[in-house]
């Protein structure tokens, strides 16, 4: 798909997907990465693997860092490219949470709402487990407050999303993808997905880059506050330093010491901006 195309579809519909942007064998350590994690957090459901995990996680922030994503997010959102968030949400085969209809932007503090998400999946992900499902051109509709979402059940991985009465269903599109594929949506788009009911686990990774110059406008510093890209920019978003691989705080992983070597320059390039 070209670029124009690629922009012009997310432009039309909200989302759009890109086929084997992630080989195989990283696809596999992002498996095993969400092992590590469930072992390390036995009290955390394994769709609830969230951002505030991953500050000292070497090998989450390399992934996301891979440059054949950062390539595509550059034509979307420019060549100064930061993360806000990241998320796995790892459904378990038989037990997997459902993820309520939502919009993204509802939840973010984001100051202007400039974003792009990417989900990276790592298992087959269709209808069967649980995959993605959006309605395309509800990107256009303006961001209800997060004060008017209803409370969710026990089923469900968001305490509160909007009400169901407002979805047309009909209208909804699965995302089916292949292990290293990502779809890609806008912070509007009305999505969700149902609970994993199959004997296989769906497990994907939400990323979500923003342009550096775009304030996170929560009071507490942010724990996945990365310069990934491109130039700095002091804006008080408390940027964190590119954590370095360490037994402590990180699986081992295949090029480790390459992105040792990368982390700490791009460190010493950004030091004026980090905490």
């Amino acid at each position: 798909m070209g670029k124009l195309s690629l922009i012009d579809q997310y432009a039309k519909d909200g989302y759009v997907i890109v086929r084997d942007v992630i080989d195989q064998d990283l696809v596999a350590e992002a498996r095993s990465h969400i092992e590590w994690l469930i072992e390390k957090n036995p009290d955390t459901r394994p769709e609830n693997l969230d951002h505030h995990l991953m500050t000292q996680d070497a090998f989450w922030v390399r992934l996301i860092s891979d440059d054949r994503l950062l390539d595509i997010a550059q034509e979307f959102i420019g060549n100064d490219i930061a993360l806000f968030a990241s998320h796995y949400i790892a459904k378990p085969p038989h037990s997997g949470k459902s993820v309520p209809w939502h919009q993204d932007g509802s939840y973010w503090p984001l100051e202007p709402m400039q974003v792009i998400t990417f989900w990276l999946s790592l298992d087959l992900s269709n209808e069967e487990n649980g995959c993605m499902k959006v309605i395309p051109g509800t990107q256009h509709k303006k961001l209800i407050s997060k004060s008017k979402y209803v409370k969710q059940d026990e089923n469900s991985a968001f305490d509160v999303a909007m009400d169901r009465s407002l979805i047309d269903e009909e209208d909804a599109v699965n995302l089916v993808l292949n292990p290293g594929d990502i779809s890609i949506h806008h912070p509007n788009i009305f999505h969700g997905s149902m609970m994993n009911r199959s004997d296989r686990w769906r497990r994907g990774l939400t990323i979500r880059y923003i342009p550096s110059t775009t304030r996170i406008t929560s009071a507490k510093p942010h724990f996945s506050a990365f310069i990934l890209r491109g130039e700095g920019c002091d804006n008080g978003n408390g940027w964190n330093k590119l954590p370095l691989q360490q037994d402590e705080t990180s699986m081992r992983f295949a090029d480790q010491e390459r992105w040792n070597l990368d982390a700490t320059k791009l460190n010493k390039r950004h030091q004026n901006y980090l905490n």
